[in-house]
């Protein structure tokens, strides 16, 4: 590799940087981007792709970076998903969780069964359009129907991941399914947010949010930024000295360092069987992340971690991931498309609102609708969607949503670490009928979930 090669790639980040500083300023300063509450990264990604060759051709940006950003994600995706677990159940983390899984139980269960299932429901619905508009004649590619619940469900940082993770399997039209999953992401991201805030103006009106009364979403939310010295956060705790090395230099090198051996982990274990290839190289770097996590919290260095300057980390490669996957959107593949994509849109939001109803009968008189409002911006946009509803039915969080939510999601994930490698296998080479028959399994295992800790939580009530 050539200094020219990794000098063109600066040039390429250096221009979408430039998208993210306009994407920021217009959050902060349009009130159209403020009431959306869109990432600057989405703003400043679909400026890009407007102004750029694939739609009004206004600056002529070269094949050569198009290509560039749009190979960005599945790069960056790697250290971005292996960060997850760095830092869990350390300090008060720990303590908080033990307390947590005792006080909430069945009630942590069945969040979790409800939103799981919702994601389950949208590959459902996702492949049973591939096969509808298959029988009726449309070429649609195999996996088609994925990036419904990856771009609902997962949002833009997940569905930016389509292309790398189907470029992995050497399926050639990664490039076309990722850009459906980034329009999938933020048509959910829009879609549940104000689909949200109608719900949440509704509910308040029937009485229907416990002892609250509908607030507004604060201005420094809106906008994005904090101009205020006094009210600015703190990025982390320093536990080095930068005189010795960089907090955030550490944090780098022990992700980098679970990225590197999951490179190696699969290259050996494909040698020796080539199924093991079929997982991408982040589910291995998520799983060896776990490892590491557990090693320094045994060897008592917890103190060298600290959520926030790992958030520091991930951040910037998560808004460069997703700026630079929207920028490079196919949008003559998407429009091909549009039929069906506008199909699964709508069933999608079918499907999410379903559990609305089922929460309002299980936990009636028990913050119901608090629980499914950040379920639902959970599960049409990405997880912060569904704090920012439910910081407007619930400004300070008071009720048990939020905690429940979040260690719902912490189960999902850590059952996720079992069926994602057999999803997977399928996503390289199982058909369309074999990916939709395996949502329906663990959907139906979720759903079983689900009904278990409703008896227990009526059982508990009783006694």
């Amino acid at each position: 590799m050539t200094s020219s090669l990794f000098t063109e790639l600066l040039k390429a980040v250096a221009i979408l940087g430039v998208f993210l500083l306009i994407g920021a300023f217009l959050r902060a300063k349009a009130p159209f981007f403020r009431k959306l509450l869109l990432p600057a990264s989405v703003i400043g990604g679909f400026l890009a792709l407007i102004v750029g060759p694939r739609v009004l051709n206004l600056i002529p940006f070269s094949e050569d970076y198009l290509n560039t950003w749009s190979l960005l994600p599945s790069i960056l995706i790697v250290p971005i998903f292996a960060a997850a677990p760095l830092g869990n159940g350390m300090g008060a983390d720990r303590a908080r969780k033990k307390k947590g899984l005792l006080q909430y139980g069945p009630s942590v269960l069945l969040m979790c069964a409800l939103f799981s299932t919702v994601s389950c429901l949208q590959g459902v619905v996702g492949y049973g359009v591939n096969l509808v508009f298959t029988a009726m004649g449309w070429d649609l590619y195999r996996t088609f129907g994925w990036e419904l619940s990856q771009g609902f469900a997962g949002g833009h940082g997940t569905a930016s991941a389509i292309g790398g993770i189907l470029q992995d399997f050497q399926l050639d039209y990664w490039s076309t399914a990722q850009s459906v999953g980034v329009t999938m992401a933020t048509v959910g991201l829009l879609g549940g947010m104000l689909i949200g805030i109608w719900m949440i103006k509704r509910a308040n009106d029937r009485k229907e949010i416990a002892g609250f009364d509908a607030g507004v979403i604060p201005e420094t939310t809106a906008r994005g930024v904090i101009t205020d010295p006094e009210q600015q956060g703190s990025l982390g705790r320093e536990m080095f000295l930068s005189s010795s090395v960089d907090p955030v230099t550490v944090h780098l090198a022990i992700i980098l360092l679970g990225c590197g051996i999951a490179y190696w982990v699969r290259a050996t274990l494909g040698e020796m069987n080539g199924a093991f290839s079929s997982c991408p190289v982040w589910f291995y770097a998520l799983v060896i992340m776990y490892g590491l996590n557990y090693c320094l919290c045994r060897l008592k260095l917890d103190w060298m971690i600290d959520k926030k300057v790992k958030a520091r980390v991930t951040g910037p490669m998560s808004d460069v991931a997703i700026c630079g996957a929207i920028a490079s959107c196919d949008v003559s593949a998407v429009l091909e498309l549009l039929t069906p994509i506008a199909v699964m849109c709508v069933l999608g939001f079918l499907v999410s609102w379903i559990t609305f109803p089922i929460a309002r009968r299980v936990f009636r008189g028990n913050y119901a609708f608090e629980r499914m409002i950040v379920c639902w911006g959970a599960n049409t946009g990405v997880t912060i969607t569904g704090m920012m509803l439910l910081k407007i039915c619930d400004p300070d969080y008071q009720t048990p949503a939020l905690a429940e939510f979040s260690m719902g999601f912490a189960l999902m994930s850590i059952i996720s670490t079992v069926t994602s490698p057999i999803y997977y296998g399928l996503i390289a080479e199982g058909s369309t009928m074999a990916n939709l028959m395996f949502n329906v399994v663990i959907g139906g295992f979720y759903i079983l979930m689900g009904v278990l800790a409703y008896l227990a939580m009526r059982r508990a009530k009783a006694t």
